[in-house]
């Protein structure tokens, strides 16, 4: 990270946890590309948040197709593609404000897309009852907020909440795909998407001193494309949730 001795930012990464001292507009300075408090610090972070944009349009185009192909009525897809583009615009108002408000404006949406997304795997893919997945999402919630930090911290640093939604990822699509469910496929092609994005996330402040724009903006377009994907399985893969479920 480049400092100078005036900068206002804090060094901080969303995620990590404030002191109490530190007021919802304090600054945040937690990646390479960002070397003052400006609004535009961090033009390409702010900018390649269009892809959750586009994203979000291509999702809505494909639920769009379904409607007019006589489909019923989708809600939790049309809600998933919602959730994409307030994504995007959570993280562009975080790489432009950079404080505390904001922070969260960029992380509670994409937790609320993998606790929920995980709840619909279960259920629409997996065929398991709705308590049954509402159950499930739960232990996950838990094992994530309780383990993710102490586990992967020294591994990845403040990439480590993300890192229980890759395996997931993993580890569903594993089931799924085993099962001869072709949900199994897309969410495991999201899986290894994910997986480059969360490298990129995790080099930003590495690599900072020989590439001072970072890596962070790979994460925003790949995770764009992984949302893509995830949408996608769920708007296509829907009639699945009728089968048989999965298991004895």
């Amino acid at each position: 990270m480049r400092h100078s001795p005036d900068r206002p930012c804090r060094k901080h990464r969303s995620g990590d946890r404030s002191e109490h001292s530190l007021n919802w507009t304090d600054p945040i300075d937690g990646y390479c590309e960002r070397t003052s408090a400006a609004f535009w610090a961090e033009p390409v972070n702010a900018a390649t948040n269009l892809a959750f944009i586009l994203a979000a349009g291509l999702a809505f185009a494909a639920w769009r197709a379904e409607r007019r192909a006589g489909r019923p009525l989708d809600l939790a897809a049309l809600l998933l593609t919602l959730l994409v583009s307030v994504i995007g615009v959570g993280s562009f108002l975080f790489h432009t404000l950079a404080n505390r408000w904001s922070a969260l404006a960029d992380t509670v949406p994409i937790a609320v897309f993998i606790y929920g997304y995980f709840a619909l795997a279960l259920h629409r893919f997996g065929g398991l009852p709705a308590s049954v997945a509402l159950g499930g999402t739960l232990a996950f919630l838990s094992a994530s907020i309780g383990l993710a930090e102490p586990l992967f911290a020294p591994l990845v640093g403040s990439s480590a909440g993300y890192v229980p939604a890759l395996l997931a990822l993993f580890g569903i699509g594993a089931w799924l795909a085993l099962a001869g469910r072709p949900a199994g496929r897309a969410l495991l092609a999201a899986g290894l998407v994910f997986l480059v994005s969360l490298s990129f996330r995790t080099l930003d402040m590495p690599v900072c001193p020989s590439l001072p724009l970072g890596t962070h903006f790979l994460w925003h377009v790949l995770n764009a494309l992984t949302l893509l994907i995830l949408v996608l399985a769920a708007i296509r893969h829907r009639t699945q949730r009728s089968r048989k479920r999965i298991g004895p």
